[in-house]
Order: structure tokens, then C-alpha cells, then sequence
């Protein structure tokens, strides 16, 4: 396993063209070395489940927040979703006819091609191990080719140019700036455009040679000068709201007043909003920023703060250190996990996973070990704490179970599938299914990336739902490691458990043509 994840990981750093393979690299060494002798893949089925599980409910933690917040802009893309798999797999069982690819293989061959923990689905309503053979075939197919059109999507012109114009940008995607401005009429903050639409943040506040931060409550005179904070585009338009730009920073004087990154690990601001904490009325200062892994990102009232957040707190210079007790700062304690929580979260979602739905005569749904812990995972992290719990982690640590539960995942499934694959990849039947693979690929990334332009969402979005769609995690992580954007991790989220459940019925369908 280790040997396979090690080699793995470094043939995945091999440039092939525009693309890296990534952490996928494991899935195809792994196929190799499976090839090998079929007793090397047969211990792995427990450590595949538990990769599987580990990464679907760190995604789902870490994007179950914005999800909710967003969910009836994510109708759209669901339906497109429906309509790609419905019309995928339509496609395929007719290149299957054509080319003699019995209705078990084409089955399997779909389950394959996207990646789906639904094999067993298949198997069952065949009676046969048929599909296990096209579901191995498929895989690295469908891997492949998934990863090349996510390459093209994020890294061509045509990509970089997509018009969003029903989609917003992501947090911090602008970058932030702050600005000194000298006030020429007089307002109150919270009747300011940008503050009132939460696009700009104000810190500081220079009256008669008096330096204090700034409260929204407060009235703006002319010949005051004032901080604001936001992307570019904001600040400009505060400034021509509020009067002309000043040579003059603020907040080079520490005299009065200071600022600091903080870092949030303390038990009790976690899982709260920024509004909840109530700056003004308990430090007499503000949030304007909020760093979160590499991104800056503007301190709204709503922002829900995680653990491992560093927050850019101005507030008077003699409470300063008291702001940074009561928010932690302390990088050790971000070190470790809260294991009561992740425990009780990860076995919620596998006992969810386990439960059988019936969807008619004969017909039951399992969401599995992926789809149970994501969406128990998305659960949490929208509620973001009970009482005393904290169902978030630390972005470091969320990153790093992800990673190492995806690792473990794609090297057990090439070891597992090794035998299989080289028994038929080079036949004509593996041509003809490996065919198969890329045609439901790219019948799903064109109904669902032409869907997703046409109704004005961004490509990042698109990228991260054909992800979700396909139901690789090697998939997320390559579009990740070409743009750290959130919208990407959403649009995975919003459907990969909305795939699983349209897959399910779709294989017991196919087998039955």
C-alpha cells in the first residue's frame, strides 16, 4: 500500500502535456502492481472504505457551510446533472449495442467510467460479476479523460475568459486593498453604498488629530479620514462615495490604536459569526479580514470563523493582547483534532450511509460510505457547532485527512482492480469499453459544462460540479491544484450525492436493456 502511494504520488508530479495526474498517480500504479499477483488487492476492501469515507466527509465539512448558504442558486446545475447522466447513459447502452458490450458490462462500464461506489449495485441486479470487469476497465479511463477536460476547462483561454455573470466571484478572488480616504461630506457608516452591500470594511478614524477605530454607528464628517478595506473595485467606489484618496496610511500609527492577525483556536469563538462575536461592543474594534488557508477574505457580519482562521483585528492598543486571549492565537493547539467530534461525525455518516431506501419494487438506495459521510459532513459544517462541540477542523487538518484518506482510497481500488484490468484492457472487448468510458465522459462534461455557461455559472463551478459528477476525488484535487477557489469544492459537493442517487437507478436500468 505504501510502496504504491509513495510511487504513486511520484508519477503523478510527471508533467503528460498540460496535465499532472496528481494524487490519481496511485490509482494507475496501483493498477500495475495489482496486476502483478490478485492477492495483493484482496485485504484492501476495509482501507478503501475508510479513504473513501475520510475524504467525503472532510469535503463535505469544508464546503457544507457555503453550500446551504447558496442552495437555490444550485437548482440549475442539479438538473443539468440529472439531465447528463440520464443522457450519458443513454449513449453509452447504445455504443454498447453497437459494439457487443453485454447490458451487464455497460453497467459496470458506466459505474466505472464515473467512478461510482455503486458497483455492487450492478452486480446485484445482474447476477453476474460482468460488471466488475467493465468497472475496471472503465475506471482509469474515465479518470483520464475527466482530468483532461477539467485541464482544458481551467487552464485555456477559453476557460480563463467564461462569462459568470449569474454566479459570484469567489472570496478574496479580487484580492483586498486598503485605502486612507479624506471624507468631503458628511455620512453615517452603515448608510455608506459598499458597507451597507458588506463589499468594503472601515477600520480606522482620524477626527481633529484624534485616532480611534471606527463604530458603523458612527457619523462621518467632512476633513475626516477613515481606512476602508475591500477588492479594488470597492474601495474605489467608497472613495468616490466619500470624498478623495489620502497620502497618508492610518494605520502607521500604533499609538492609539493596532492591528494584529490572530489566530482563531479557541473553542468558543469557533463555529461563530463575526457578528456573534461582537467586536464593537466587547474590544471597541473590528474585523476587517479574514485569512483562510492562502486567501484574504473580507470580514461580512455572516462569515462563520473556523478554527485555524487568522483574523485581522484593529482595536485599541491597550486591548490588544486581550483580543488575542479571547481569540487563541495559538498555533499548537490548531495542531491537533477535536477526535470526539470527528468520531461521532464520521460514524453519524456511515450509519447513514448503511440505511436502505426504498425507491420501489425491488429498487433500494445506499448512500454508501461516500455519499453517508458527506452528507453528514455538509450537515455539520453548515451547523458549525452544538453548544460546546465543534464540528469544524482546521483547514490544515482538514487538507491533510482529505489527502491521506484519498491516497489510501485510489491505491486500494488499482490494487484491487489490477488483475481485471490487464486480463482484458488489451483486447478488443477493453477497447471497446475503454471507448465507451470516454464517450460517457465527455456526453456528461458537454451537457453539463454547455448547461452550466449557458445559464451563467463560473467555470470554476462547472469544473468542481463535473467533479462532483463524475465522483473522483482525484478529480477535486487535480481542479484544486490548478485554482484554490471554493466554488470548485461547492460545485463537487452540491452534486456529488445527487449523482450517486441518479447512478444507482441508472445501472439497475442499463442492465435490464
Amino acid at each position: 500500500m505504501f510502496l504504491v502511494i509513495g510511487l504513486g504520488t511520484a508519477f503523478g508530479q510527471i508533467p503528460i502535456g498540460p496535465i499532472r495526474f496528481g494524487a490519481a498517480g496511485a490509482l494507475f500504479v496501483g493498477l500495475a502492481v495489482g496486476a502483478l499477483d490478485p492477492r495483493l488487492g484482496a485485504p484492501m476492501t476495509m482501507l478503501r472504505s475508510l479513504g473513501l469515507a475520510l475524504f467525503c466527509y472532510t469535503v463535505g465539512i469544508g464546503a457544507g457551510a457555503t453550500f446551504f448558504r447558496n442552495l437555490k442558486k444550485q437548482l440549475p446545475i442539479m438538473l443539468l446533472c440529472v439531465a447528463a447522466l440520464v443522457i450519458s447513459g443513454l449513449a453509452g447502452a447504445a455504443w454498447s449495442h453497437l459494439a457487443g458490450i453485454t447490458p451487464a458490462m455497460d453497467a459496470g462500464a458506466f459505474a466505472g467510467s464515473l467512478t461510482s461506489p455503486v458497483l455492487d449495485a450492478a452486480i446485484e441486479a445482474a447476477g453476474n460479476t460482468q460488471p466488475a470487469i467493465g468497472y475496471a476497465l472503465a475506471y482509469p479511463v474515465g479518470v483520464a479523460t475527466a482530468i483532461v477536460i477539467i485541464a482544458l476547462l481551467l487552464r485555456t483561454p477559453w476557460g480563463r475568459t467564461w462569462p459568470a455573470h449569474n454566479d459570484a466571484p469567489a472570496a478574496g478572488a479580487a484580492g483586498l486593498t486598503a485605502t486612507t480616504i479624506e471624507v468631503l461630506k458628511p455620512i453615517y457608516v452603515h448608510d455608506l453604498p459598499g458597507f451597507a452591500r458588506n463589499e468594503v470594511r472601515l477600520s480606522y478614524l482620524e477626527r481633529d488629530g484624534e485616532t480611534r477605530v471606527i463604530h458603523p454607528n458612527d457619523q462621518l464628517f467632512p476633513r475626516d479620514r477613515v481606512v476602508v478595506v475591500g477588492s479594488p473595485k470597492a474601495v474605489e467606489a467608497a472613495r468616490a462615495d466619500l470624498g478623495s484618496s489620502h497620502s497618508t496610511c492610518l494605520a502607521k500609527d500604533r499609538t492609539k490604536v493596532d492591528f494584529r492577525r490572530l489566530t482563531v483556536s479557541s473553542q468558543n469563538v469557533a463555529g461563530r459569526t463575526i457578528s456573534e462575536i461582537d467586536m464593537p461592543g466587547r474590544f471597541n474594534g473590528v474585523i476587517t479580514r479574514v485569512k483562510r488557508a492562502d486567501r484574504d477574505i473580507l470580514a461580512l457580519d455572516d462569515f462563520v470563523l473556523e478554527l485555524g482562521d487568522r483574523v485581522l483585528a484593529v482595536v485599541p492598543s491597550d486591548k490588544l493582547e486581550e483580543a488575542a486571549t479571547f481569540f487563541g492565537d495559538s498555533e499548537k493547539s490548531i495542531a491537533t483534532i477535536d477526535a470526539f467530534t470527528v468520531g461521532l461525525g464520521m460514524a453519524l455518516g456511515l450509519a447513514v450511509g448503511a440505511i436502505p431506501i426504498p425507491l420501489g419494487p425491488g429498487i433500494h438506495l445506499k448512500l454508501g460510505v461516500a455519499a453517508g459521510p458527506l452528507i453528514i459532513g455538509m450537515i455539520l459544517g453548515w451547523v458549525g457547532r452544538t453548544g460546546p462541540f465543534v464540528w469544524g477542523l482546521p483547514h490544515a487538518a482538514n487538507q491533510t485527512i482529505r489527502q491521506l484518506g484519498l491516497l489510501f482510497f485510489l491505491a486500494a481500488i488499482g490494487l484491487a482492480s489490477g488483475p481485471d484490468f490487464a486480463a482484458s484492457a488489451f483486447s478488443m472487448t477493453g477497447v471497446a469499453v475503454g471507448a465507451l468510458a470516454a464517450l460517457i465522459i465527455v456526453v456528461n462534461a458537454i451537457v453539463l459544462v454547455v448547461g452550466s455557461r449557458f445559464i451563467g455559472l463560473s467555470v470554476q463551478r462547472a469544473a468542481g460540479g463535473l467533479a462532483g459528477l463524475v465522483g473522483q476525488p482525484a478529480i477535486l484535487s487535480f481542479a484544486l491544484s490548478v485554482e484554490d477557489d471554493e466554488r470548485i469544492e461547492t460545485g463537487y459537493a452540491t452534486l456529488f450525492a445527487l449523482a450517486i442517487v441518479v447512478k444507482i437507478v441508472m445501472v439497475q436500468f442499463l442492465v435490464s436493456l
